[in-house]
């Protein structure tokens, strides 16, 4: 892993196509700006660990029974 600092208005190059600026810093914040070909996506860690926990969770085999009684919810109550 590369550390480096930067200052607002300061730049780093990943190859020759994609530019990460920071455009400010404020208390506990950074605000980056991204410049990269279309073609590159550009995710954020936690929403790349979230798909993966919900790919997870829909492999794992469930009861469809277990699942029906989930869905219909508790039973109506009686006055």
């Amino acid at each position: 892993m590369l550390i480096l600092q930067r200052k607002p208005g300061e730049s780093v190059m990943i190859g020759s196509d994609i530019s990460i600026s920071v455009i400010s810093v404020e208390g506990g914040r950074v605000r980056l700006a991204i410049s990269a070909p279309v073609e590159v996506p550009i995710l954020r860690s936690e929403l790349i660990a979230a798909a993966a926990v919900n790919q997870d969770s829909a492999r794992e085999e469930s009861d469809p029974a277990a699942l029906l009684d989930l869905l219909s919810g508790p039973p109506p109550s009686s006055p």
